[in-house]
């Protein structure tokens, strides 16, 4: 029976590069994966697109971004951050383009299966043993270490050193069952409560359904409680059958469930941020004078998509006929309200299988920063998304799963080496 240096459980992102840094630095490597592919999961991020990296130099710029736990990454990305990252999939002919909030993607042309096509290349080029369509069971060993990775059909992978990369909980179509979690807590390490992250949200209003499908840019949400505004994003937000989803959404959605579970929440979606109050009702009174004589809603479809005007007016409490002559100055004043101040009640993110990643996981307390390795096992290492460590939506998630998964092959395939 075949015995390799090095075993990698989950051939997402970070499994494969992994795999490929270990055998690279010379252990004989097999990755085992569950799905009849590598890179499921991956090959939908950004839309397929795939928002591999963050334009962020600063390790510790990059590591704020994933909250408390950031410091956790700090060491590892001195070794494997963003130049390295560029540097490793234009090397293999992806080619990084910066786009709008910091964001980089491939160039036009390329896209999320350049990016995996890459990764099985480096993994070819590093003659990784590669097992797909193998479910991975149970990890067995003996004397505070591992010895093999037992799969569904009962056989068994024998390895030195063994890299969990079985990702979170997210989009369990693509394989994310939170197997390696369950392992990890088996094996005596303490799993951070998990939940969805960057997730679309449940909302009450009606009005949301009434607007599905309708996309807005350059707006801006808040999020409040007991009177208090506890964040804010601007940009781009949609209305679903459901409620909100969008980028400023998913970006809120941690924020938004953790408050929920200390009472209701409030989103205040502002339509016109780059104007304050005084400033938009000065932008009416300019309208109505150009518009005399016109129907309100002539001139609130020059300030909003035309399927928000009746939305507007009717929080506005006007009606869409009224003679822009015959508007109040209290209705004047609930319009700019309306516009600056629509409330959204927010019951509940929509759950796992439309979370972008999972919060929560293996506890880095168990987890050496310096290399991966669990702090319970001699032989044990994990990386990316099944550690419990998340972040906004921009490139971040996937320059962890880089990170960590560069660091752990490494490491994994020394010790086994040496």
């Amino acid at each position: 029976m075949a015995v390799f240096d090095v075993v990698v459980i989950g051939g997402g992102p970070a499994g494969m590069i992994a795999a490929g840094r270990a055998a690279e630095v010379g252990a004989s490597v097999a990755l085992l994966e569950k799905n009849p592919e590598l890179g499921k999961k991956l090959l939908i991020t950004g839309k397929g697109r795939c928002n591999f990296a963050h334009n962020e130099e600063d390790p510790l710029k990059i590591a704020e971004a994933f909250g408390r736990n950031g410091r956790f990454l700090i060491s590892a990305l001195n070794r494997f951050g963003l130049y390295e990252t560029l540097d490793f999939f234009r090397s293999r002919g992806v080619e990084p383009v910066a786009e709008r909030g910091n964001r980089f993607f491939p160039a036009a042309g390329q896209n999320a299966y350049t990016v995996r096509s890459a990764l099985m290349e480096y993994l070819t080029e590093k003659d990784v043993t590669i097992m797909t369509g193998t479910s991975v069971r149970s990890l067995e060993g003996k004397n505070g270490e591992i010895n093999h990775a037992v799969t569904a059909g009962s056989r068994k992978v024998t390895g030195r050193n063994f890299i969990v990369s079985t990702g979170g909980l997210s989009y369990p179509s693509t394989g994310s069952t939170g197997d390696g979690m369950q392992w990890a807590r088996d094996m005596g390490h303490n799993i951070t409560p998990t939940e969805p992250s960057i997730c679309p949200v449940e909302a009450k209003e009606s009005f949301c359904k009434e607007l599905q499908g309708l996309s807005l840019r350059n707006v801006s949400v808040s999020v409040w409680q007991n009177g208090k505004k506890t964040d804010e994003r601007s940009g781009e937000m949609l209305f679903t059958h459901f409620g909100v989803s969008g980028p400023i959404i998913m970006d809120l959605s941690r924020t938004i469930s953790l408050l929920l579970k200390k009472g209701p929440v409030t989103l205040f979606l502002d339509m016109k941020p780059a104007l304050d109050e005084t400033k938009l009702d000065g932008r009416l009174l300019r309208d109505f004078s150009k518009l005399a004589g016109k129907e309100i809603s002539t001139c609130v479809r020059g300030l909003v998509p035309r399927a928000m005007v009746p939305v507007i007016l009717k929080l506005a409490g006007i009606h869409e006929d009224k003679s822009i002559d015959a508007i109040t100055r209290e209705e004047r004043r609930n319009l700019v309200e309306a516009l600056k101040n629509i409330s959204i009640t927010p019951v509940a993110l929509l759950g796992y299988r439309w979370a972008i990643v999972t919060a929560g996981g293996v506890s880095l307390k168990d987890v050496d920063p310096k290399t991966m390795a669990s702090k319970k096992l001699e032989n044990l290492f994990f990386a990316g998304e099944v550690l419990d460590l998340d972040a906004p939506t921009g490139g971040f998630n996937l320059q962890a799963c880089w990170t960590t998964g560069y660091v752990a092959g490494e490491e994994a395939a020394r010790k086994a080496l040496s």
